[in-house]
């Protein structure tokens, strides 16, 4: 007996052609006094019909997320060059702006224009709080998830549904986008 391990409309790397494609319909082939197919084909728009052994699916980044604990996400402060301490007396941290590193060496991470810092830093300040954080709120996150997962129906409705967002969520930071490739082709 065969179930389909793949979705319409999923996006799968279809290794005999060598390429990304999306999946248009899923072929369950039957037969009598049967309760599931025997096989399942998956139809990617490719000229043939695929077997669950010529398809992969997209590996997920969900290690990222996952081994929050060894990376290292920073807040660090850069000297403004722009404006010294002074002529700045009104930001939050005056003479500086926020810069968030995610590498070990310093390097990587997301910096702001100095003329966005300058329209309003206690936002930038507040994003580059939320940026450094963001690893942690995502192990709680699945940690909530898990634990509702593992007791179903013994946890209020709030929190029931606050895992399926945070589900939502994570799921959308675990997605490899397709390369840009296979999305013109798909499209």
């Amino acid at each position: 007996m065969a179930k389909a391990n793949f979705h319409k409309n999923q996006r799968v790397y279809v290794k005999p052609v060598g390429t990304w494609a999306v999946i248009e319909q899923v072929k369950p082939q039957w037969v009598r006094d049967v309760p599931e197919p025997v096989r399942v084909y998956y139809d990617c728009g490719l000229g043939r019909d695929f077997s669950e052994a010529e398809l992969s699916q997209p590996e997920t980044r969900g290690g990222d997320t996952e081994n929050a604990s060894k990376e290292n996400w920073r807040l660090m402060r850069a000297k403004n060059k722009w404006h010294d301490a002074e002529s700045s007396a009104g930001h939050p941290y005056p003479g500086t702006f926020p810069v968030v590193v995610t590498d070990e060496k310093d390097w990587g991470g997301w910096r702001v224009p100095g003329q966005e810092y300058d329209r309003d830093p206690h936002r930038i300040e507040f994003q580059a709080r939320v940026m450094t954080s963001g690893l942690r709120l995502a192990r709680v996150a699945r940690e909530l998830v898990q634990i509702v997962r593992s007791s179903p129906g013994d946890v209020p409705a709030e929190v029931e549904a606050l895992a399926t967002e945070a589900k939502g969520i994570l799921e959308y930071i675990d997605e490899t986008p397709a390369p840009a490739a296979a999305r013109t082709a798909a499209e």
